[in-house]
């Protein structure tokens, strides 16, 4: 299966979900999306792989995120996305591209962190209030990241997410440095 059969797989199962959990008949996204009610049920039924614009509509109408529409795992506390599984969004025969890395459902406040872990070196975390998120890209080394005392390797190149209202922690367990980019997300107080 193409990357291009996979993302078209993921869309029509997780649009179909979605739109059942929300209760919206075919009609009612159509409306909503601004999309027409054939080419949903053509992306339903994975007949097409429809434009970035149509998707974005499509998760909007929803009130989910692009990632969430596209995600092909969900429901475990902790998800690794190795390279060979991101989406590439866009791209031109010039090079240039968009790469979505990792995603989850989160409002709130955001932060944007760079950690650098020298071999040996660790750092661990109380949990964060209920509904947080945090979600990772390692760029350098192999990342050991701990949540709720399970280790998971994350080695360059593989995103991950996970629900930060768990004990964690991040440890370089190797031999070089370790690069990590994160995005923690806070629910709002109150």
């Amino acid at each position: 299966m193409t990357d291009l059969d996979h993302l078209t797989q993921c869309l029509a199962r997780n649009l179909k979900r979605w739109r059942g959990e929300r209760g919206f008949t075919l009609d009612a996204l159509a409306a909503r999306a601004g999309v027409s009610r054939g080419m949903i049920i053509q992306i339903e039924q994975a007949r097409t792989n429809p434009s970035v614009g149509t998707t974005v509509k499509l998760a909007d109408a929803l009130g989910i995120s692009i990632t969430t529409l596209l995600d092909h795992e969900q429901g475990t506390p902790v998800r690794l996305v190795p390279g060979h599984q991101v989406v590439r969004m866009w791209s031109t025969e010039a090079g240039s591209s968009s790469t979505l890395l990792v995603g989850a459902e989160a409002r709130g406040p955001l932060e944007l962190w760079s950690w650098q872990l020298m071999p040996g070196d660790g750092s661990a975390s109380d949990p964060h209030p209920e509904g947080a998120v945090e979600l990772l890209h390692v760029t350098a080394g192999t990342l050991t990241l701990v949540v709720d005392d399970t280790a998971y390797a994350v080695p360059a190149g593989t995103s991950a997410t996970f629900e930060a209202h768990h004990a964690h922690a991040y440890r370089n367990e190797g031999s070089e440095p370790v690069a990590v980019t994160m995005v923690v997300s806070i629910p709002p107080a109150g």
